[in-house]
């Protein structure tokens, strides 16, 4: 083994770590406030890469994060946070406060911390899992919860030490994963009384650039019929996959017939269990998506409409369930550009050349990597952006104003939801780009702590881009969490 391979598989493990990026940039050298924050995250860095790593090994799944949502408690708790934990019925999740003096604004924190099935993966350059068909940090959960934390702890000492009122809420949020933890507590009112909230994302970029993406509407429509000898007595049975297979088919002519901006998709989760008999049960499973809530609403209720219909020409019955359903992202340019001049004044992420080495062996399993420079380019402010996926987050953005930012956690090139990406979060390259994301949310809280009159703009942006007499519904109804769906998987 050469000393280059040996050195990057020493990384890969953690034994080398990241050079502490302790430079204070120019533009911040006159500002003590920002100064201070900086240095707060900097003084603990050790101990929340630490954090990223503990909670990227359990790689727990969507509501059974038992122990990532506990390292996280303990750490807000031993800075002096004040923890509601199992807030709307869902164990893992929880409420971290800290308020200094009275009155000033609330500002929101959101941390996840859940994992993907069968993605499990070592820090390793190439495809080798831990254990195989186990949970990974795919999408940088394990990394998203410690900056968030950071953020907050670095705000608390910030308020304490110059006196200054406010409070601070840290939501821990389970399952993001197509848990849709954050619809049940702003259903449940948890974000009433918050003056703007702030999150971030594990990318493959540096971009606090206001976007939207798209709403989306998840049921299970299950069907029953009877069973019978398919052969022997077909005339006896009535079956539910015929109800399937009829739902199925006026939903595909209905394509035609919805935006070209919409998403269909579905499986037939169950469809019988062997082909002699006449199938009395079966099940299918759809998305709807829409870059307008509303628009996600029509289109659903007529796929309920052909799911009645099927049912009725088959002689079955029909019942479904809506899982899961978050609204678009609504965007807020006031509160981005504050995001992205704090995201500029930290910059991207610089590799030492262990870490280059490590990110071009993993490029070479990504088709059209970009070059590696670009982990250290923050993106340049823009509007109108839109990616074509959903996240609860969705459903905050239109109670109050919201602000996000993704820094470069993965190798410029590296997919979401791969296992390139597990790889990079659970070692120095991953870590870098998180204390990247808790330095931006901390300086941006300090800009709204100083200057009320932000908050103000910012809701006045998101009345006008609501509408008048707009007033926030869930598209999950009153329906529990699911707090099984990632059982067994």
């Amino acid at each position: 083994m050469t000393m280059r391979i040996l050195l990057i598989f020493c990384l890969a493990l953690g034994t080398l770590g990241a050079a502490a990026q302790t430079e204070i940039n120019p533009k911040v050298k006159s500002d003590k406030d920002k100064q201070f924050i900086l240095g707060e995250i900097e003084k603990h860095a050790a101990e929340y890469k630490k954090v990223s790593r503990d909670i990227w090994g359990y790689a727990e799944l969507g509501f059974n994060e038992i122990k990532s949502t506990a390292e996280l408690q303990d750490l807000l708790k031993r800075n002096g946070f004040t923890i509601e934990a199992g807030v709307s019925g869902m164990p893992t999740a929880f409420v971290a406060t800290f308020t200094s003096g009275s009155g000033g604004p609330t500002l929101g924190l959101l941390a996840e911390f859940d994992a993907l099935p069968g993605l499990s993966q070592d820090s390793v350059f190439t495809k080798k899992p831990i254990i195989e068909g186990a949970g990974g940090h795919a999408c940088g959960h394990n990394l998203f919860g410690t900056a968030s934390s950071a953020a907050a702890i670095a705000l608390k000492e910030w308020l304490l030490k110059n006196k200054k009122a406010g409070t601070i809420k840290l939501y821990g949020t389970p399952a993001e994963e197509g848990g849709s933890a954050k619809v049940y507590m702003v259903r449940d009112g948890l974000f009433n009384g918050v003056d703007a909230v702030l999150h971030w994302h594990p990318s493959s970029a540096n971009d606090a650039s206001p976007s939207s993406c798209l709403s989306i509407k998840q049921t299970m429509f299950r069907f029953y019929g009877r069973s019978a000898h398919a052969a022997a007595a077909p005339d006896a049975g009535r079956s539910a996959l015929d109800g399937v297979e009829a739902m199925n088919y006026m939903v595909n002519m209905m394509r035609e017939h919805v935006p070209q901006d919409a998403r269909i998709h579905y499986i037939i989760a169950k469809g019988g269990l062997a082909a002699n008999v006449v199938p009395d049960f079966a099940e299918v499973e759809y998305m709807v998506r829409h870059p307008d809530a509303r628009v996600v609403e029509e289109i659903w209720n007529r796929i309920v409409k052909a799911a009645e219909g099927a049912a009725s020409g088959t002689e079955t019955s029909m019942k479904y369930e809506i899982v899961s359903g978050s609204y678009n992202l609504v965007p807020n340019e006031t509160l981005a550009r504050v995001m992205h001049n704090n995201l500029v004044t930290v910059g991207g992420v610089n590799y030492t050349p262990e870490e280059a080495a490590f990110a071009k062996e993993i490029q070479k399993s990504i088709a059209k990597a970009p070059d590696l420079s670009q982990a250290a380019v923050v993106q340049p402010f823009k509007t109108g952006g839109f990616f074509p996926a959903s996240t609860d987050v969705g459903d905050i953005t239109w109670v109050v104003p919201t602000v996000g930012l993704g820094t470069a956690t993965w190798v410029p090139g590296a997919p979401a939801h791969s296992w390139q990406a597990v790889a990079t979060g659970g070692m120095s390259i991953g870590q870098k780009g998180m204390l990247n994301a808790a330095k931006t949310i901390a300086l941006t809280g300090v800009d709204l702590f100083n200057n009320p009159a932000l908050l103000q703009k910012a809701k006045d942006e998101l009345a006008q881009r609501l509408g008048p007499g707009f007033q926030y519904k869930s598209l999950i109804g009153d329906r529990l969490p699911p707090l099984d769906f990632r059982k067994g998987k």
